[in-house]
C-alpha cells in the first residue's frame, strides 16, 4: 500500500519539477523551516557526523545544508523512487544514494549517526488510517537499528481547526505509547515552529540527555 506514496510524489515531480512543489511542499519558506527542524535532532559534537535523509526526494535538504554552511554533516540519501534517486545522482554525483524499499527486504544499509524522515509520514494518499499507522510503525522499527545517535521525523498535528483526509494527523498520546512500547522512551516532541505538523526526535539512551 505504501507504494501509493511513491506514485503520489512522482506525480508531484512530473507536474512541478525540481521545486518545493515537486516534493509536495506548498511554500518554500515553510519547507526550509522543516529542514531546520529536522537538523535540530543533531546534538552539538566536536566531530563530523553522518546523516541519512530517508525519503530524500530531490535532496533539497542537502541544498539547504550547503546554502547555510552546515559542513559538520556528511550527507547520504535514500528513496524508494528510482526517478528521484536518478535526479539526485545527476545533481550530486559525489553523494551516496540508496534506492530501495526497506520494508520489502533486509535493507543493505550501514549505521548512520542520524536519520531524518522529512515528509515521509505527513501524507497518507492511497492509504486509510490503519494502513498508514502500520506503515509508520513498521518503517520506524526497521530503521531504528541503523541509528547510532538519533532520528527525526514529522507528522501532522491533531491540534488544528480542521483535518484533511489525505494527511496523517497523529495524537501525542498515541505516538508516545508506540514509541515507548516499540522503540525508545527517550524522545522530544517539537511543536514550536508555527506549522501544522510537529517534529519528533528519538535518541539512543546514551545520547538522550539534552545539551541545552
Amino acid at each position: 500500500k505504501h507504494h501509493s506514496l511513491k506514485r503520489h510524489y512522482e506525480a508531484c515531480l512530473e507536474a512541478h519539477g525540481d521545486t518545493h512543489q515537486g516534493v509536495n511542499w506548498s511554500r518554500r519558506e515553510e519547507a526550509e523551516i522543516r529542514y531546520e527542524a529536522m537538523l535540530g535532532v543533531v546534538r552539538p559534537q566536536s566531530v563530523r557526523v553522518t546523516m541519512l535523509d530517508c525519503g530524500c526526494g530531490a535532496s533539497h535538504l542537502l541544498e539547504y545544508l550547503r546554502r547555510t554552511g552546515r559542513d559538520d554533516l556528511e550527507y547520504a540519501g535514500l528513496d524508494i523512487s528510482e526517478k528521484f534517486v536518478a535526479l539526485c545522482r545527476q545533481k550530486f554525483p559525489e553523494v551516496p544514494y540508496y534506492c530501495l524499499d526497506v520494508l520489502e527486504a533486509d535493507p543493505a544499509l550501514p549505521v548512520f549517526d542520524y536519520l531524518v524522515l522529512n515528509g515521509v509520514f505527513t501524507n497518507r494518499t492511497g492509504m486509510d488510517e490503519s494502513e498508514m499507522w502500520d506503515f509508520f510503525e513498521r518503517l520506524l522499527v526497521r530503521l531504528w537499528p541503523h541509528v547510532r545517535h538519533g532520528l527525526a521525523f514529522n507528522v501532522m498535528t491533531k491540534h488544528v481547526d480542521w483535518e484533511r483526509d489525505d494527511l496523517f494527523h497523529v495524537p501525542f498520546d498515541a505516538l508516545a505509547a508506540f514509541l515507548k512500547r516499540s522503540i525508545t522512551r527517550h524522545f522530544v516532541i517539537r511543536n514550536d515552529y508555527g506549522l501544522y505538523d510537529y517534529t519528533v526526535y528519538l535518541y539512543r539512551q546514551e545520547t538522550a540527555w539534552p545539551s541545552w
